[in-house]
């Protein structure tokens, strides 16, 4: 089972650098929003690059390091901490640090455009969209390339993306177009990646 972490804290830094950054990054950021305002505060977020609808385009990135709530970054952070490491191993630093952006990108840009078809003002945050990202990579490689992966880690990848995703639509305040674009993403860009960069040697 690929999921399951067995690392102390120091092999899990050296073996993740990536996601152990990424973590720190998010970890930073709410202290920063707590100590200016809030990490629930509208205006905090937004003054800190929370994503809006048709707002600045750096935003599509900053908003991927904010939470709103701690329940929000620890559920967050759970899923990058659990479920990223074995992507970082397979495909290597650089490649799955692209991966992650693109796919949290995608995943905001889709959001916004929805929002703004609709017509609706939201201000959006979180890393969701990247660690579904990570999620649609791995229904990439469960499909795909069905050697890299065992039987238990494909069954707990199928059930995580059906909660995953009824979740996402029936649980209130939750950007679900940022988590099926993040998946969508992530499936597409990982393709990409291994076709266009070739895979980790």
């Amino acid at each position: 089972m690929i999921f399951i972490r067995s690392e102390n804290w120091k092999s899990y830094l050296r073996l993740y650098p990536v996601t152990s950054l990424l973590l720190l990054a998010n970890i930073i950021m709410f202290l920063v929003l707590s100590f200016n305002g809030g990490s629930t505060n509208n205006e905090t977020l937004y003054r800190f690059g929370a994503l809006v609808t048709e707002g600045e385009s750096y935003r599509y990135v900053t908003a991927m390091f904010l939470h709103s709530g701690f329940d929000h970054l620890l559920f967050n952070s759970f899923a990058l901490l659990v479920f990223a490491p074995p992507l970082e191993r397979l495909m290597g630093w650089w490649r799955y640090t692209l991966l992650y952006f693109l796919s949290g990108i995608v995943g905001n840009v889709l959001s916004s455009l929805y929002d703004a078809q609709l017509d609706k003002v939201v201000i959006s945050v979180g890393a969701s969209g990247a660690i579904y990202g990570v999620y649609g990579a791995f229904l990439y490689i469960a499909v795909f390339q069905r050697k890299l992966i065992d039987d238990d880690s494909r069954k707990t990848l199928y059930a995580m993306l059906v909660f995953g995703i009824i979740s996402s639509f029936i649980v209130a305040n939750v950007n679900w177009m940022a988590h099926v674009g993040g998946l969508i993403g992530g499936f597409f860009v990982y393709g990409l990646i291994i076709r266009l960069l070739g895979k980790r040697r």
